[in-house]
């Protein structure tokens, strides 16, 4: 069981550093592809949950469609690549580092309060009930409108990035 929690806190720290990294990166591919270790981390999260279905659909979905998106729209746009002499700096660091730290001393609070060290434990009816054929079940029927919301999303999208791109 301990190899799984290193597993864990290895993920952990690279999707912190790559978080960190999107964030920071002057250059916007970069921080796409940042963005991409991010969401590779949580599949593998995923992994560790035994949601397998769960961590194919993110490596698909966010990885293989959204992070694509992200660099068609860049390259359609023809957005500036890299930051020019700090103009998208602003005076704003102090005030948002107030806030984040308010914000994670919130939610280690309420994580502490309603776990009180408490060890989680997976029973066989959760790993039964993230199987494939639930999780399928639960897509393609009960939520079948916000699947079709999100894929008009997605085109309206790249609809918008290739109108913008367009040479009038």
């Amino acid at each position: 069981m301990w190899e799984q929690e290193v597993a864990f806190w290895i993920i952990a720290v690279a999707m912190a550093l790559a978080a960190i990294g999107v964030v920071r990166s002057d250059n916007v591919v970069h921080a796409a592809l940042y963005l991409v270790v991010v969401l590779a981390g949580s599949a593998a999260q995923y992994i560790l949950l035994l949601a397998e279905f769960v961590a194919w659909v993110q490596v698909l979905i966010y990885i293989g469609a959204i992070v694509v998106l992200f660099l068609f729209g860049i390259m359609l746009t023809r957005a500036p690549m890299r930051e020019e002499s700090g103009k998208l700096d602003n005076d704003q660091r102090l005030a948002s580092a107030v806030v984040s730290l308010f914000l994670f001393g919130v939610l280690t609070v309420f994580l502490v309060d309603a776990f009180q060290g408490d060890e989680v434990k997976f029973s066989d009816d959760l790993v039964k009930l993230g199987s494939s054929a639930n999780v399928g079940e639960s897509i393609f029927r009960e939520y079948v409108i916000p699947f079709e919301v999100v894929s008009m999303l997605l085109l309206a999208a790249l609809v918008g990035a290739v109108a913008l791109a367009r040479k009038d």
